[in-house]
Order: C-alpha cells, then structure tokens, then sequence
C-alpha cells in the first residue's frame, strides 16, 4: 500500500482504497483492524543505548588506550603529577564525546514535537477530536487554517487551501493545494498538490481528507528513519590524530627498545636504562596531544562564537577547514527568505522596485530614472489593489525581540500571514500607502477568496463615492476577466495588441524566475450590488503585472567569490522549481553562462549511483529534489573524495546535514531538526560566517599542525640524543627525571600558546587539503624529522663538548648532562618561532603572538629554577652554568632554527633571481 502513487487517484478511487464513506468516516471495528495492520501513527526511534554505555564507549579509542598505559607506566615510575594530568586528558575528552553523541540524539525527539498532538476525524458519521497518534490509514480527517497535519493525506476537497511546507520541500512560499487527481507517472513531493504532509502547516482555507500514511510510512517518518539510519562521518581530524597515535606508538616504542638494549650492551645498568627506556617511552608518546588539540579547537569556537557561528561539535571546527564543497539549500540559507516584489510591468514598461527584504522604504524606477508616486495615477492605483486586496499584515518587531533573536537592527519588520501577499503590502507601504492610510477612504465589505480552481482573489471596498473591486490572481486568467486596461492614466479598451503584450510580459517575467500577479479593479454599479461575486469580477481594467522573489542575500555573491578563491565549490540543492534555483544561482555566481549544470530531482531518480558519481563534479544546482535525493548527492560527493559542508534549515535537510562531513543550520529559521542533526550552527542565518567558520577552521587546524611539528621534532630530538649516545657507548646525555621534566613544562605551554597563533596571510588563497591528507603531508614529516636530528644532535654535541673536558669525573658528568639538558630545552623553545612558519623562523614576527612569548619566557624561568635554586638540583640532578657554558647552550641551541632559516631565505632569493632571468626580454630597438 505505502507504495501506490497516492496522487494519481482521483477522490472515489481514493475513498474505495479503504473502502471509507465520504460522510461517516471509517466506523469503529474498521479503525481497530487498521490499527493492528498498520500501527500507532508515531515517530518511532531504535533502542536508546544507556547513557552509562555511551559514556563508556568513549574510552575505546585507540589513542586513550595508550594514554591508560602511559598513566600506569607514570604510576610505576613515582611521576604522580604527570599521571594525574593524564587521567585529566582522558576525562575531560570522554566528557566532551559524550556531550555531542548525547546531544545528536536530540534530532529524534524534535521531530516528533514537528507532529500535531490532535486530530478532527469523522468516524461513524460523528466529528469527534483524537491524539494524532491514534488516526490510522483511512480516517476522514478535517483540517482548516492554523492547523498542522498530523498525517500523510490525500485531500478530497479543499476551500482556498494553502500550506507552508518551506521545512519539508525547500519551497518558500505557501502552496495551493486541490483534490484533482495528477495524471503525472513521476512527480516531486513540492509538485504533489493533492497531498498535505505530516508537520506541515496549514496557513489558510479548509479541507478533508482522507489519512493514506501514517508513522514512519510518512514522509516526515522516512525523513527519521533517515537521521537514525546515517552514519555521522568520523572527521579528518579524529581520523588523523588516530593515524598519528599509531605511528608514534610503534615508532617511540620501537626506538626506545634499541636505546635500552643499545645502552645494556655497552655496560649501562640494567635498572637504570629500564628507567631512561621507561621515561623516554612516556616523553615520546605526546599525551597533551589530545589537551591541547581540545583547547585549540576550544578556543577557536569562542571565536567563531564572536563571529556568529555555534560550534555543537569540537572537531567540526577543523574539518570545516578542509571543506571543498558547500551544498546549500537555496530558502533563507543563500536567499532571505523574504518574498519581495522587484519588478512591475505597466503601460509597457519595467519599473525597478529598490529596497531590503520587508522594510518598507525603497524606490520605483524606470531606466534609472526615480517615478514619482504621488504624481502617476496608474502607480498609484496598483499600489491602492495592492494593500487594499491582501489579508496579510506589516510588523515592525521591537528591539527587545531583536535582542531575544539576536538580530541586526535592520531586520525589524516582519510579516504576519502569506509571503506572497507580504510582498505586495511592502510594495503598497514603500510608496506610503498602508492599509491604516487607506481605512479612513476604504472599508472592506467583502472578500471572494483565493481557490486553485480561480486562482484570483477579490475585494469590495466601499468609498464615498460608491464601491470598487480590487482583484490580483493569475495574469493569463485575469486577463480573461478583463475587458479595459489602464494605459497611460486612461482607462482604455483591451484590445488583441494590448493583450499579447501583457502575456508577453508576463512571460519574460516568469523566464527571469519571477513570481507574477496581475493586478485589476473595477467601480461597482448601484445595480449591481445584489450581483454574485463572479459577475462582479467581469469587466475588469487591468492595471499591471508584478515580479516577484525571493531575493538572493546581498552579501552571499562576495561569500561564494571568496570560496572559489579558496578552491571552495558552491553547490545549491533546493526543493523549489528548476527556473527560480537557476535564476539565482546566477545571481549569486554559483552558475554561469558557459558553465556549471544543473538537474532537477526526476533526472536525478533516472540517474543511478555510478552514473550520478560520474557528472556530480560538474552540477552546480539540483532543483525540485527531495530529502532522500539530498542525501544521495552529499554521499556522491563523499564518494568522489570530497570534504562535504551541507548548510540547511529545514526538516528536509536533516538527513544529509547528519550524513555531511560537517553539517550547519541555520540559527534563526532553522528546524529543531536540523539544529540537532547539524555540527555548526548560523546564528545569523548568513551564508557569509560560513566562509569565516572555514578560514578559523583552516588556522586552526594550521595551529594543530603547528604543535605537532613542535612536539614531534622536541621528541625526535630527545630520542635521537638518547639513541645515538647509546650506540656510540657515550653515559645518558638525560637522566629519566629530565626527559620527563622537558616532556611536562617545556613542551606543554609553548605548545598550548602556537594553538592560538595568528594564520597566516595566504591561507585563503590556497585550495583545500585533500580528504586523506596524511597528517605530515606538506613536508610536515620531512621538517619534523630533519629538525629532530639536528636538535640531537645538537644536543648530543654540547654533552660531549663539555664530557670530553674529565671524561671519568662524575661532576663533568653531571655538568655535561645539565648543559644537555639546557641545549634541549633552549633548541626547543627557539624551534617553537620557527614552526609559526610555514617557511621560516624569519619570515614572521615573534612578536605578534605575545601568549607564545610569555609561555616561553615562563619556560626559560623555569629552566633557571631547576638549574640555579638549591633543593630542586639534586633532584633533576642538574649545577649551575657559567658563562661560558651558556654561550655554548645558546650556540648549539639556535643552530637547527637559524641554519634552516638561512637555507629557506637562500632558496627564496634563488627563486626571484631564476624567475627574474627567465622573464627578461631583449629590449625592443
């Protein structure tokens, strides 16, 4: 049953499905029987797992196992400290994972508030009120305007019906709906006008229906069965960060292994080189990754909060970064969801109508030229129709509001009932006629409603001097009520000449995406004010045509340039008509005249997965689509190995938001739905923070990359030291207490301020980081490890500078080991300058990242602490330096920066010089 073709059925084919009487309704014993095949009309969502298990899920990833181990190894070793803060590390991570899978869950539960708690159903001929969740597949349900549907149905007659279905199709404005049968084989669920949908709302007019779906049969419970079915995508960066977790694992486990057998067969102590072995183990494996990771990531969502972007999942933030393509949905995401009248057809001109979304000051022009209302008759008299014939209302929202919705100042005006009718009543209030201004010249008598049968509305207003109908419906069917037309201020006959050029101007405004009304009135006889509101609507004096849109946002054409700069494709996938996504993708720049494709959801059904994956590169706008198609397109674009940003705001987004490798909502129009589902979260609503969600992204993931290079190289270099001194049968250059001392302070807090390093100048300029980037892709891993070696050795050579002076005596050891010891950390905070760079140590200004000066300084006093206060020297087993040894620590310390440095700068000036020789001409004679 769930699979017929519900719109193809005429009203008795319908009613002969489940066999339901027009009149009485399904009687009780048929209720019971549906009930049973077809169960409770609810969203059911799958077992919940126990808060307590998603808890404990968290601590199964690979890298906080070999946290645990480096806690237990940190225990056996006395460093309590370092074991402490580990366990920290491992807690505070489990809790931040808990809270965003705990959170997501949420999505469910606000789909379920998206359906009506009740119904009016006819049953055994009584119209009674029922819990929607009791209707079942062949109840006779009334529904009128206010009302949300409370299940899928097919209307069997309908009175001047229209629903707001913006959250489920993508449409932005109201849609007419009949009980007609659609002859149609394939037709989109936005084209599907004798259906009404679970969670929709009806804005006007009644109806009664018959329930064809309930539950998760609807399309509100396929949307469900979708988000509880898609798989969230582990992010790049958890992806890496594991990746990099192994590497080390195997890599410092294996290094540490020879430098202890290394060290034993050179007739070190067993128990000692355990010890060196252990520690240098637990100094190699980076457990402040994970810390400083969640604090970068932290503190880049306190500043994407600043700049309207809600961070609901921390590693969002990076993989936003590294995004390279941007589906959005077209309604409220790239346009504002405003419909606006932009154009006006009259006495065979096009007049621009200027202004922003519903506030009500703009201009008339024609051919740049500003027309003057008060002065032209003809203007002044569609705007009269206008306001006069309209049921919506204009409201400016007070800054209390704005406050509470966290708007600028300049969206203060709002509309009260349908967007189409808004736009006209904004129209009428730009040129200062309100309905208020017109009261005291026109009241309202009576008003012949808007059906999809006429498809026009009417109003009789009376005035002092007698009666006037004011009608806007269809143009094409207007036109065949009217017998006059206002042209050139005089009313004058409507002639064959006239006619074609009204419907050639209606035409061209509908190529150019346009919503069009016609516009027309009449003054009403004495005698004929017994007549029928049909015969009142003949002989009609058209007046004009108006063009109408959703109006793409100002600033999203800069925002999509700026994505293209950055090697950032822009695709719309909307559930509104082929004409209108084209329109403004064109505007916004997402499409041009020699290129970008665009499909509609019925070609889409056509094209298999190979097929779609084989052109997705090539679309530019997928129009007319449903949220089964959203979802095929994010997991195309997946497929051909791209990072997917999927923007929307409503329930028909959800599925794809959760299935994107990042997902982001719209703040103010958004769903409760979409919210839930979605990783980042619009509180403006504007397309543009995405483009400054992408830059903080990339910086921060730039940063990350940063501390690794730092960390790994510090590292490399201590495990160097240790290695090479072993196998050349040299004494420990380290002894545990100090390997673990570098491992805590000096490589924590420097590491922790490059998390808040400013980004580089070219970081818009550069194409997005492929999806399976390695982490040390970039030459990351040959820096990391070249500047390693030299830090060893480095290091290795100030120990053997000073050891050489008294090989056997015990206190040259002790010294040569503190000046070890003093090399390295003195390398490493130097070092720490020269990964701000992807150059060098001199291309950037130490300066500028005063948190990273300040961490070193603290780490260099901490060093003096160690080397210089009394009781704290037999415990690192350090003496005080001389002046000549701390020339030598200083001289070793800022050779691997400044000999890399000066290598960059020699291959930066080769380059100009090669450039410059190869672009020279001969001087023209």
């Amino acid at each position: 049953m769930s699979q017929r073709k519900w719109y193809q059925l005429s009203t008795d084919e319908t009613l002969e499905t489940y066999r339901v009487n027009a009149r009485e309704g399904l009687s009780e014993k048929e209720v019971t029987r549906n009930k049973e095949e077809y169960g409770e009309n609810v969203i059911i969502e799958k077992q919940k797992i126990s808060p307590i298990i998603l808890f404990l899920n968290q601590f199964k990833d690979f890298m906080v196992l070999v946290l645990v181990g480096a806690v237990l190894i940190s225990g056996l070793l006395g460093e309590f400290l370092d074991a402490i803060t580990i366990i920290a590390i491992i807690i505070m991570n489990g809790i931040l994972g808990f809270i965003q899978e705990f959170r997501a869950e949420r999505s469910l539960r606000a789909l379920k508030e998206m359906s009506a708690p009740t119904a009016r159903v006819i049953r055994n001929g009584v119209e009674m009120s029922i819990k929607a969740s009791e209707l079942v597949p062949g109840d006779l349900i009334l529904v009128t305007g206010g009302d949300r549907i409370p299940a899928d149905i097919r209307f069997i007659n309908t009175n001047g019906l229209q629903v707001e279905e913006s959250a489920l199709t993508g449409e932005s404005v109201s849609v007419t709906k009949h009980h007609e049968a659609i002859e149609e084989d394939e037709v989109p669920l936005g084209d599907q006008r004798n259906l009404g949908f679970m969670g929709t709302m009806i804005t006007k007019g009644t109806a009664k229906g018959v329930v064809v779906k309930t539950g998760m049969d609807t399309e509100m419970g396929k949307i469900a069965d979708l988000i509880q079915n898609t798989e969230s995508a582990e992010t790049p960066l958890q992806h890496r960060l594991e990746q990099l977790g192994k590497i080390l694992i195997a890599l410092s486990i294996g290094l540490t292994i020879m430098v202890v057998v290394a060290g034993i067969l050179h007739g070190q102590p067993t128990y000692g080189m355990f010890l060196a072995g252990v520690s240098l183990a637990v100094a190699a494996i980076p457990e402040g990754l994970p810390a400083i990771v969640t604090i970068a990531l932290a503190l880049g969502v306190q500043r994407m909060i600043k700049r309207k972007a809600i961070v609901r999942k921390l590693p969002s933030v990076e993989t936003l970064g590294c995004a390279s393509v941007i589906c959005s949905d077209k309604t409220g995401t790239l346009t504002q969801n405003k419909m606006t009248v932009t154009h006006l057809w009259m006495e065979d001109k096009i007049l621009e109508v200027s202004g922003d979304g519903y506030r009500p000051a703009g201009e008339l022009k024609h051919k740049g030229k500003t027309m003057d209302v008060q002065k032209d008759s003809s203007i002044r008299r569609l705007m009269q129709i206008s306001v006069l014939c309209n049921n919506a209302t204009l409201q400016k929202t007070s800054d209390k509001q704005n406050k509470k919705r966290n708007i600028k100042q300049q969206t203060d005006w709002t509309i009260e009932g349908d967007p189409t009718e808004g736009a006209l009543l904004v129209l009428g209030a730009k040129a200062g006629m309100t309905y208020s201004s017109l009261q005291n010249l026109y009241q309202r008598e009576k008003e012949l409603p808007f059906d999809s049968e006429r498809k026009r509305m009417s109003v009789i207003v009376k005035h002092q001097g007698g009666k006037l109908i004011c009608t806007k419906g269809a143009p094409d069917l207007l036109l065949d009520r009217c017998s006059y037309a206002l042209w050139e201020g005089k009313v004058t006959p409507l002639n064959e000449t006239l006619r074609k050029k009204i419907l050639s101007a209606n035409e061209a405004m509908a190529r150019s995406a346009l919503r069009v009304l016609g516009l027309a009135y009449r003054d009403i006889r004495t005698s004929e004010s017994q007549d029928d509101g049909e015969t009142l609507e003949n002989n009609l004096i058209f007046v004009g045509l108006t063009g109408m849109i959703d109006p793409p946002r100002k600033e999203v054409h800069d925002a999509i340039f700026k994505c293209k700069k950055a090697g950032i494709k822009t695709v719309m996938i909307t559930g509104d008509h082929q004409t209108t996504a084209e329109a403004i993708a064109r505007q916004l720049g997402i499409v041009y005249k020699d290129g970008g494709r665009t499909i509609n959801g019925k070609q889409l059904v056509e094209l298999s997965d190979d097929d779609l994956d084989q052109i997705i590169d090539d679309v530019n706008v997928f129009a007319r689509v449903s949220p089964e198609h959203k979802l095929r397109i994010v997991k195309s674009l997946q497929r051909k190995g791209h990072v997917v940003a999927m923007t929307g705001d409503g329930v028909n987004d959800a599925p794809a938001i959760k299935a994107a490798d990042i997902g982001i909502s719209m703040g103010i129009t958004g769903t409760d739905v979409s919210k839930e589902a979605s990783a980042l979260v619009l509180s403006d609503d504007n397309f543009t923070t995405i483009v400054s969600a992408i830059e903080e992204g990339r910086g921060i993931y730039e940063n990350i990359r940063k501390f690794i290079r730092y960390l790994l190289a510090s590292n490399v270099g201590e495990i160097l030291t240790m290695f090479i001194a072993m196998m050349m049968g040299m004494p420990l250059p380290l002894v545990p207490i100090q390997i673990l001392w570098v491992n805590l302070v000096t490589d924590g807090l420097p590491a922790m301020a490059l998390g808040v390093d400013q980004a580089e100048d070219d970081l818009m300029k550069q194409k997005p980081r492929p999806a399976k980037e390695n982490i040390f892709g970039r030459r990351l891993g040959w820096k990391i490890i070249s500047r390693g070696i030299v830090i060893g050795i480095c290091t290795l050579a100030a120990f053997w500078i000073v050891l050489r002076e008294n090989p056997g005596d015990p206190d040259t050891l002790v010294k040569a080991q503190t000046v070890a010891f003093s090399t390295l950390v003195m390398a490493q905070l130097i070092h720490v300058f020269d990964c701000r760079s992807s150059q060098s140590i001199f291309h950037r200004n130490i300066f500028q990242n005063m948190y990273l000066v300040i961490a070193v300084v603290s780490s260099v006093l901490l060093l003096l602490g160690v080397l210089y206060i009394d009781f704290l020297q037999p415990i690192f087993k350090t003496v005080g330096l001389g002046l000549n040894e701390w020339s030598l620590v200083l001289v070793f310390a800022g050779i691997p920066s400044f000999f890399f440095g000066a290598g960059s700068i020699f291959k930066t000036m080769f380059r100009k010089k090669k450039k410059i020789k190869f672009s020279s001409k001969p001087m023209a004679r």
